[in-house]
């Protein structure tokens, strides 16, 4: 890949990360990038008419997506080549009744969101951002509407406390209380004049008045929200030799985006899906950070739901399915610990994913991953053909290990799976850092994924 084209990777995903502050921002912008090139929104409630050689994608509360291209040679029976990813990350969101006012500072009520690294929340520049219900009122008739909404510029802090006034050890390990110390500071009563009329909604008058501006609509128009703080500072290239890119939520929108540039660009002419004779998919699920246990979960029915509908879409016969799921693969992409130059004790020897090294298939014997020998070897192949840099990844046997989206979907669906992850450094803290490299590598590796996949896979002896 030339180095303008890796400039232009890298550009698109610092504008992606940009656009996208929670889930819900980042399905948006997924879904704005696929109806660009043509694919064609599908509903679930609504009865599917597919057709091969076609494009199409479907959300699920927003937050979730799935995208997908049908072969022209596709029939029912022929499998699904799927890379899975997560639009959520660790975050502190806002709670039923946020209202909280101590001291004469008005503050925000925030309950935690996955496992974060919360003592990096502290003295950054916050603000809000999510999703909003708003009561619409046109000729008589009422309608209500799901309608996004960031705003911009600072407008919270969670403050430290002086080391002065704590213990002199704090630096020995700063222990956070996320009750009592991670409300951020909204502003003083000193300075807002409280409006009494949209005080008792749950939330501060000055914070709803902000959304309400943003939306351009009133305070009393908003029915409920969910929103979550967001750290306002920009996704950036940096470093000394531009190598890096620092931003938050790189766990897990760097495979999100990779996966679904890699399907738009596999995809993009008619020629690409001339000989292909599957359905190339992505599906990026919500609530991966806390179980994957929601209707928009990779838990919940949704991929097995996308699978059978396609299928069902060509054929009458139910046993096609069973039959497809057999002939299916995917690749659970979530991003993986890249080797710390000053913790290098926390990996294992044998086992230390570097950044600028390309993917890494990650690998437990205890299925918190859910790679085997077959399908680690088919991601390994595709590297080979196109001379892309692959790494493995075991965690050391005296530390936990964490999991993915793999394992569920690979025992709830009963598909072939690998995991695989970019490396990063600072996983879940409010600000991370990856490689440049790596996105080049990550995005190149999922296309030849989707472009050679179905022909790998007639050579590979399955069950017999």
């Amino acid at each position: 890949m030339a180095d303008t084209e890796v400039s232009s990777v890298v550009s698109d995903f610092i504008g992606f990360l940009n656009a996208s502050p929670t889930a819900f921002h980042a399905v948006d912008e997924a879904k704005k990038r696929l109806q660009k090139v043509g694919y064609e929104q599908v509903i679930e409630r609504e009865d599917w008419k597919l057709e091969a050689g076609k494009r199409y994608f479907f959300t699920r509360n927003h937050s979730t997506i799935v995208a997908f291209a049908i072969g022209k040679k596709y029939v029912a029976g022929n499998g699904f080549h799927v890379v899975g990813a997560h639009t959520d990350s660790p975050c502190l969101k806002l709670k039923p009744v946020s209202k909280v006012k101590k001291a004469d500072y008005l503050e925000v009520g925030v309950q935690t969101y996955g496992g974060g690294l919360w003592h990096t929340w502290f003295d950054r520049d916050l603000t809000v951002a999510g999703r909003v219900m708003i009561r619409e009122e046109k000729g008589g008739s009422v309608s209500y509407s799901h309608r996004l909404v960031r705003i911009e510029e600072p407008i919270m802090r969670v403050p430290t406390l002086a080391i002065h006034l704590d213990s002199r050890g704090v630096n020995d390990g700063f222990k956070v209380n996320t009750q009592n110390h991670l409300l951020p500071v909204l502003a003083t009563s000193v300075k807002v004049e409280l409006n009494k009329e949209f005080a008792e909604n749950g939330h501060h008058a000055i914070l709803t008045q902000m959304i309400a501006t943003k939306l351009g609509c009133q305070p009393d128009q908003i029915c409920d929200f969910e929103l979550q703080a967001c750290d306002t500072q920009p996704s950036i290239v940096a470093g000394a030799a531009k190598e890096f890119i620092f931003s938050g939520r790189l766990d897990n929108l760097c495979m999100s985006f990779c996966s679904l540039k890699a399907l738009i660009d596999a995809t993009s002419s008619e020629s690409d899906l001339e000989n292909e004779s599957g359905v190339r998919m992505v599906a990026l699920f919500d609530h991966e950070e806390v179980g994957s246990n929601s209707a928009q979960g990779a838990g919940s029915p949704a991929m097995l739901d996308a699978l059978s509908r396609i299928t069902n879409s060509f054929t009458s016969d139910s046993k096609m399915l069973t039959k497809a799921i057999q002939r299916s693969f995917l690749v659970s992409a979530d991003m993986a610990h890249a080797l710390h130059p000053n913790y290098m004790d926390k990996h294992e020897e044998n086992h230390q994913p570097k950044l600028h090294g390309g993917l890494v298939i990650k690998h437990n014997a205890n299925q918190r991953y859910a790679t085997n020998a077959v399908t680690s070897f088919i991601f390994r192949e595709i590297a080979m053909k196109h001379n892309l840099p692959i790494q493995d990844f075991v965690v050391r046997n005296d530390t936990p290990c964490g999991s993915t989206i793999g394992p569920i979907l690979a025992s709830g669906v009963g598909i072939r799976t690998v995991d695989v992850g970019a490396p990063q450094l600072s996983m879940h803290s409010i600000r991370e850092m990856c490689a440049v490299d790596d996105v080049k590598h990550s995005y190149e590796h999922f296309k030849a994924f989707f472009k050679e996949f179905s022909q790998l896979d007639t050579k590979i002896t399955g069950d017999t």
